[in-house]
């Protein structure tokens, strides 16, 4: 595991406002640090989802050519062929 890393931010205007209105009595978070790292957890989440999504595609994309255009490969040749990608 990881060590706690500590991010300080500065952020003014409209953007210091908008944190504001989420970090009070009447916004989603008690702080500004639970609603940073909310941010980061959902941001991952939506990474993690597009990296997903493109799998998919390329799956879908492999499993729907015609079995004629399958090659027989060995460890070697998927090696170096991701060597070269």
């Amino acid at each position: 595991m990881s060590r706690p890393m500590t991010l300080n931010v500065r952020v003014s205007g409209a953007l210091s406002d908008f944190v504001a209105a989420n970090v009070s009595d009447t916004g989603a978070y008690d702080n500004v640090s639970e609603y940073v790292r909310d941010l980061i957890r959902r941001d991952k989440e939506r990474v993690e989802a597009d990296r997903f999504a493109r799998l998919k595609a390329e799956l879908a994309r492999a499993f729907s050519a015609p079995e004629a255009s399958y090659e027989i490969l060995d460890a070697d040749a998927v090696i170096a062929r991701n060597r070269r990608a």
